[in-house]
């Protein structure tokens, strides 16, 4: 299986598509490589107008069998681009039998209220487009209004260790149909103490143990939506 993640930070955050691919072949037994074109603060009209070529090869030419598509969630953009740009993207997949996803993002912190408008553009989104659906940004929301697991980085927009861990089993779920084992319990934080840049160097330095009962709690909210 090859996964080509684009996007923005959102995606980058704590090596995510790496945890992704490690959780799909726990879930799977079978193997699984990973690609991200990602680059911070970026929208879907940048990665079709700026980097068109790179994204025109990767999805083209990449025999991948999913493609990822994070679109800038702080603050949104245009939903008019938004259908723009994703419609684009989906075209080249389908030109190629890759099937593509549609990455759900979730509300700042302190603007929770937004995440109501969040899911319906990308639920349209997904129907309009005949594509699937990480509802990532509902997983998210329901589990701060449940419990008070900690999915914000210390900025309050982007994911913790976490947060991460939830993306990334909603997108094996989606992908998949499946959940890791429930002893599959290791996140990335690549952050460093105060800030995520510069980040950590090294990949064994940046894994971490999520604990049991947290993950018990995703698993089970992650079944209710998928």
């Amino acid at each position: 299986m090859k996964i080509l993640f684009i996007g923005n930070s959102h995606t980058y955050m704590n090596d995510m598509p790496e945890l992704t691919r490690l959780m799909i072949e726990d879930a799977t037994g079978e193997a699984c490589e990973v690609f991200m074109l990602a680059y911070s603060g970026r929208s879907l009209k940048w990665h079709m107008e700026e980097e068109y070529f790179s994204e025109r090869f990767n999805i083209l030419h990449g025999n991948y069998d999913y493609c990822v598509i994070q679109e800038q969630a702080h603050p949104m953009g245009s939903e008019e681009d938004t259908i723009k740009y994703a419609t684009r993207i989906v075209e080249l997949c389908n030109q190629v039998g890759t099937s593509p996803i549609i990455f759900e993002t979730w509300a700042e912190k302190v603007k929770p209220e937004n995440q109501i408008e969040m899911n319906r553009r990308y639920r349209s989104l997904a129907d309009k487009l005949n594509v699937s659906l990480a509802p990532i940004g509902e997983v998210w929301s329901k589990i701060l209004n449940t419990s008070d697991i900690e999915l914000y980085f210390r900025d309050g927009e982007h994911a913790s260790a976490t947060g991460d861990y939830l993306i990334a089993m909603v997108l094996t779920k989606v992908i998949t149909g499946k959940l890791p084992s429930a002893d599959f319990l290791t996140a990335f934080d690549f952050t460093v103490p105060d800030r995520f840049w510069p980040v950590k160097e090294k990949v064994e330095d940046e894994v971490v143990k999520i604990d049991s009962d947290i993950i018990n709690i995703i698993r089970s909210k992650v079944e209710e939506f998928i």
